[in-house]
């Protein structure tokens, strides 16, 4: 979906105007793929607007950066202020936040620790990421052929930029041949993740989720609708999942912040379940969705804009 133009964009303690937002040609990230990104969502909800777990959204960050020594020139508290100071400078009620910390202008070779650290802040109006009508009636997809990193390999426990070129790759391949999203195995062959999402199973009323190791970032709203399933009574079980459950189960759908909470229909045309979004789906969307809507938050997940 195409960003939709604010006013403004904090940068390094700054808010200046979206098109003055820039970095230079020669900034380490951009040669070598040296960024650290969030993916967060404000919603409007009856008590006002509110981010959805800022607190472990800016933690998941911070290790991130910790990986690639690459330290955050700024307090989780600092962080979490300039956030809502830039949805309060765009007056926006509910949006997508991309905080994004990366490697800038300096050394040219690969060694990033000559380049300074800078942190920017970004947000925009976003709505259902895997199209109209994904949440209602659920999406078709395929299973890549393109497989995430080995151990080892690269940590995919950091949300860095790089580590989303394999993603386009799975994307792509899904899209030009028809389908809204890819899953990819992991190393030896197991159900990973989405391109940019989490991946749950419900077999006999039970719900599968991939365990971290196998190469999967550990997702925000993954935790969330673990706890959320929990509440309900389901049980839920992290376990290495074959591929062929993807053709055997009863639900399937994806998690993360821009897909909330998005069933999935097919699976290289092999119909899931009944075709649609399952009981157990649909208990948890209306389980999630009541707390980022209409702030009935046990949990204390939300974090209100205008304290």
């Amino acid at each position: 979906m195409p960003v939709k133009k604010v006013d403004k964009i904090w940068m390094n303690g700054t808010l200046v105007n979206w098109d003055d937002a820039k970095i230079h040609i020669l900034s380490h990230v951009i040669h070598y793929g040296s960024s650290w990104f969030e993916g967060i969502r404000c919603y409007e909800t009856k008590r006002g607007p509110a981010i959805f777990r800022l607190d472990a959204h800016l933690k998941r960050l911070y290790d991130s950066t910790k990986i690639y020594r690459a330290p955050i020139p700024y307090t989780i508290k600092q962080f979490e202020e300039a956030v809502k100071e830039t949805i309060r400078a765009n007056k926006l009620k509910a949006c997508y936040i991309r905080p994004i910390v990366y490697r800038g202008y300096g050394d040219v070779g690969v060694n990033p620790l000559g380049c300074p650290v800078d942190v920017a802040i970004a947000v925009w109006e976003w709505g259902a990421y895997l199209g109209g009508g994904a949440l209602e009636n659920g999406i078709d997809v395929t299973v890549a052929s393109w497989q995430r990193p080995a151990p080892n390999t690269i940590p995919s426990m950091a949300k860095a930029g790089g580590n989303y070129l394999g993603s386009q790759l799975i994307k792509m391949d899904a899209v030009v041949n028809g389908f809204a999203e890819g899953v990819a195995l992991d190393a030896a062959g197991n159900i990973s993740e989405g391109s940019g999402e989490n991946i749950f199973l419900v077999k006999d009323e039970v719900l599968y989720t991939p365990p971290i190791v196998a190469s999967l970032l550990p997702g925000i709203t993954r935790a969330s609708v673990i706890t959320l399933a929990r509440d309900l009574g389901y049980q839920v079980v992290e376990a290495n999942i074959p591929r062929e459950m993807l053709f055997t189960c009863d639900e399937l759908f994806f998690t993360g912040t821009a897909a909330e909470i998005t069933p999935v229909r097919s699976v290289d045309k092999n119909v899931v379940g009944e075709g649609k979004p399952g009981p157990i789906t649909r208990n948890l969307q209306k389980a999630f969705f009541d707390v980022v809507h209409n702030a009935n938050d046990k949990h204390n997940w939300l974090h209100f804009v205008y304290d």
